[in-house]
Parts: C-alpha cells; sequence; structure tokens
C-alpha cells in the first residue's frame, strides 16, 4: 500500500478538528516536545543571574545555531578585515535566556544578543537583538559587508528581511520542528508536507537567484550571503534528523539539487571567518582556541 493511499485513508477515517474555547486546553499535547519544559506563554525574567561581561567592546550572547551563526560569521569577518574584537558568552537554551541579566538586553529572550559597550556616539551600551538587527547595525558602524550606494543598500536589505521574515522561520519553528522535535505519537504528514515544501520553494527562490551571480547581491560579498547561509548550510551538514528512523532533512528535502546554491555556500564555508563563525559558543566561546577539532582554524586568522 502506498503512502498517498494511507494518507487518503487516515483523512477519511479520522474526524474534523474543533478548536477548544481556549488554547490553554491543549497545552498538554504539547507533553514529549523536545522544549516542552522552559516555553510558556508569558515573558520575563525566571531567575535573577547578572550577564558576563568580558573585556571587549562588543558583548555577544550566543549559541551556535543557524541564528546564532550568523552572527558570529560577521563578527569574525570584522575580527579578520578590521581587527574589531569581542568577547563570546555561550547562552545555553535551557534557561539562561531567561536569567534577569540576559531578558534587560533582550526581552524576547532568544539568541542571539549583543551588548556594544563602546558605541560610536561615546554614550551608554547599546543592547541589541534579533540576529538582522545586529548584523545591519555592526556593518553600519563599522561600514564593512552593506553596499553605500543606495540602490544596492536597498537589494542587500530585501534579503536580509526575506531570511528573518520566510528561510528561517519556516526552516527551524516550520519544517525543523515538526519533523525532528515534535511529540512522536503525533500525526506529522500534514505540517512536514506544508513546511517541507515551503522550504524547497524558498531554496528555490535563492538557487535561481544565485544562478547568475557570485553571492547574492552581485559580485559584493555582504551581510544578505552572512545571514542566508547558516539554515541552509545546517540543512546539508549535520541538519534536523527524525530520530525514529534517521532519516537526514537535506536526503529528505534534497537539498544536493540546489547546485548554484550549493556552489555558493561551499565557496563562503572555505573562509576562514565563515568556518569560525559558524563555531562561535559551540560549547565553548571560539572553539578552535581549545579544541584540537578545530585548531587548524586559528592559523586562517
Amino acid at each position: 500500500e502506498g503512502l498517498s493511499t494511507q494518507i487518503k485513508r487516515r483523512r477519511m477515517s479520522g474526524k474534523a478538528w474543533k478548536p477548544p474555547t481556549k488554547v490553554e486546553a491543549l497545552y498538554a499535547a504539547l507533553d514529549g516536545n523536545r522544549f516542552a519544559g522552559i516555553n510558556r506563554p508569558t515573558a520575563g525574567a525566571r531567575t535573577e543571574e547578572a550577564l558576563a561581561v568580558g573585556d571587549a567592546g562588543l558583548q555577544l550572547y550566543s549559541l551556535a545555531t543557524p541564528n546564532g551563526q550568523k552572527v558570529g560569521i560577521l563578527l569574525e569577518e570584522l575580527k579578520a578585515a578590521r581587527g574589531v574584537e569581542y568577547d563570546a558568552h555561550v547562552t545555553r537554551l535551557g534557561g539562561d535566556q531567561f536569567a534577569r541579566g540576559f531578558v534587560n538586553v533582550n526581552p524576547n529572550s532568544k539568541i542571539p544578543s549583543l551588548v556594544d559597550r563602546a558605541p560610536g556616539d561615546g554614550g551608554a551600551p547599546i543592547d541589541l537583538f534579533e540576529s538582522g538587527s545586529i548584523m545591519v547595525y555592526l556593518a553600519d558602524k563599522y561600514k564593512m559587508f552593506i553596499p553605500s550606494n543606495p540602490r544596492k543598500r536597498a537589494e542587500c536589505l530585501n534579503w536580509v528581511m526575506w531570511q528573518m521574515a520566510g528561510q528561517g522561520p519556516i526552516t527551524g519553528a516550520g519544517f525543523g520542528h515538526f519533523f525532528a522535535y515534535a511529540p512522536g505519537h503525533l500525526e506529522r504528514d500534514y505540517p512536514v508536507a506544508r513546511y517541507g515544501m515551503e522550504v524547497k520553494r524558498l531554496c528555490s527562490v535563492l538557487d535561481n537567484h544565485l544562478a547568475t551571480r557570485e553571492f547574492i547581491c552581485g559580485s559584493e560579498y555582504t551581510i544578505a550571503d552572512m545571514i542566508c547561509l547558516p539554515w541552509f548550510h545546517m540543512l546539508r551538514s549535520e541538519g534536523y534528523v527524525h530520530a525514529g528512523s534517521g532519516i537526514k532533512a537535506g536526503d529528505f528535502l534534497s537539498v544536493a539539487d540546489y547546485k548554484h546554491l550549493t556552489r555558493w555556500a561551499d565557496a563562503l564555508v572555505a573562509r576562514g571567518p565563515v568556518a569560525r563563525g559558524l563555531l562561535v559558543c559551540r560549547k565553548h566561546p571560539k572553539p578552535w582556541l581549545v579544541d584540537d577539532r578545530f585548531r587548524h582554524l586559528a592559523a586562517k586568522l
């Protein structure tokens, strides 16, 4: 019996879904979700710990997830090009993001967050959150990796917003969640098909765009490249893996079929700053300084 027949049979035998009068009645259905223990419908601090602070002007609070990697890449590119120093602090998602110090910087309790303790105006530290906001701020501050020409800048920001509004949420909160993290007993055909198809469409958008371009903005390497790389790279590398079958998201989605996207990603990952940026806050603030597997990357500084 084919999979499509099985799906049709389940549809025919199932009852139409009817919501309860309040969403709270559904919260028990989250049991078994990998993050069920920390998810709540309310925001705010849960503990009183302060943030660790180093000596550098820029203080990064992050983790080596695709969202964190975006800012890690930019900081390493700025370090390589201009000697910009930063301290990185590993922020584990089991609760670090709900500490008072972190919430004071980012009321949304998400990584990455950054504090600029030496802003250009000489005033008080500037708190930054949301990866796109952080990257635009840093690119503007150091006048690097964002075009100065208004037309080219607009093109760059188009892709930054495309990534923030589409590629990231659809790949992670949509497809990745249901493919790898949702409770194992749940029927997942619909959400995995819905979000999986959209991930493939978004890959196609970028693949088509890169067919005639070296980088997303043509011949100029920008924050648009840095922000769009990590989610695609995650899919094609360690990616999401379905626990019950071992099926990897990259194979499931056939991401190797996107030849122009793959060529572009290969070229970016070959850059020393990008390779290091992908590792920032992976168990250690800067793993290439302490982990023998990555020490060769320090030689590319």
